[in-house]
């Protein structure tokens, strides 16, 4: 059970630093080719999302935060 639990751990980890690393180049390449895959205005809605939400905003803000330290 314990090498079952070790390897999907380590295949969740390996999915997320691959959606880490394609939104990182999604930003890249809004940046260089004016956001034809919307990736900034995305990021950008989310942030106002956030800040749309007072407390509730705040709170989220921090577990986003907390989680991406990890």
């Amino acid at each position: 059970m314990k090498k079952a639990m070790g390897t999907i751990t380590t295949w969740l980890n390996d999915f997320t630093d691959l959606l880490k690393a394609l939104i990182v180049l999604g930003i890249l390449v809004g940046i260089l080719y004016n956001d034809i895959f919307g990736v900034i205005a995305g990021i950008g809605k989310m942030m106002n999302d956030i800040g749309d939400g007072g407390l509730a905003g705040l709170v989220a803000l921090v577990l986003v935060v907390t989680w991406w330290k990890k």
